[in-house]
């Protein structure tokens, strides 16, 4: 089956291997690494896998896209650390993926990993009429790969043109400020895109801890 995602290995970086600051820029090639933060620059880094990174090294992943957090005082409503890509609507819409069916699926799986257990979430947002999310969340052990696969139905609602415009965004978060974020926020749907509702509220731990490291590897979208 194809990858529907580019570089979901994290090994090409033609942009360069790491960056430090705020805001969104470019990183590996096709991922995006964004974020707002208070005291300490957020680090993006292209990290180089051993064989102590169990689960993606045997899956024959080298390398990671990681984002190195540093201390921060405040926890600011509009603070957030995020990762994902933007894939072309004509890929969706030609995959062969029934979109408009809810027994036709899409399953994306990623191995990731934080300095944190905790609960962490993730979305796909379309971008093509209006504009539909389909949240998710996944819970990780401190300092464990984890692989996570999730089954993602399609919906009548959803719209994607045969162009080469941004369709479907897949975001992959660390933390999202409560700016970003609402209890009423239902997972495993999809819904109308919400700014102010793109997950559940977040636990603060993992931006709040100096040091915090969140990695992802083996990004993978397949009908």
């Amino acid at each position: 089956t194809k990858n529907l995602f580019i570089n979901g290995a994290m090994q090409v970086a033609q942009r360069g291997t790491s960056h430090t600051g705020s805001g969104g820029f470019a990183t590996l090639d096709r991922m995006y690494s964004t974020n707002q933060v208070i005291d300490v620059d957020l680090i993006t880094t292209q990290h180089a896998l051993t064989s102590s990174d169990t689960g993606p090294w045997e899956e024959g992943f080298r390398y990671s896209l990681k984002q190195s957090q540093g201390y921060q005082s405040t926890v600011a409503a509009n603070s957030y650390v995020t990762m994902g890509q933007r894939i072309e609507a004509q890929d969706i819409a030609q995959s062969g993926w029934n979109y408009l069916s809810s027994s036709s699926y899409l399953t994306l799986s990623f191995w990731v990993m934080a300095s944190t257990a905790q609960t962490y979430y993730g979305f796909l947002k379309t971008k093509d009429g209006t504009e539909k999310m389909y949240p998710f969340s996944f819970a990780l052990s401190a300092n464990t790969w984890t692989k996570i696969t999730k089954k993602i139905p399609g919906d009548s609602s959803l719209q994607f043109d045969s162009n080469n415009a941004e369709g479907l965004d897949v975001n992959i978060s660390a933390y999202w400020g409560t700016n970003f974020t609402d209890s009423g926020t239902a997972l495993n749907t999809w819904a109308n895109w919400s700014s102010s509702g793109r997950s559940p509220v977040n636990t603060s731990t993992w931006f709040t801890t100096n040091g915090g490291a969140f990695e992802v590897t083996g990004l993978q979208l397949e009908v």
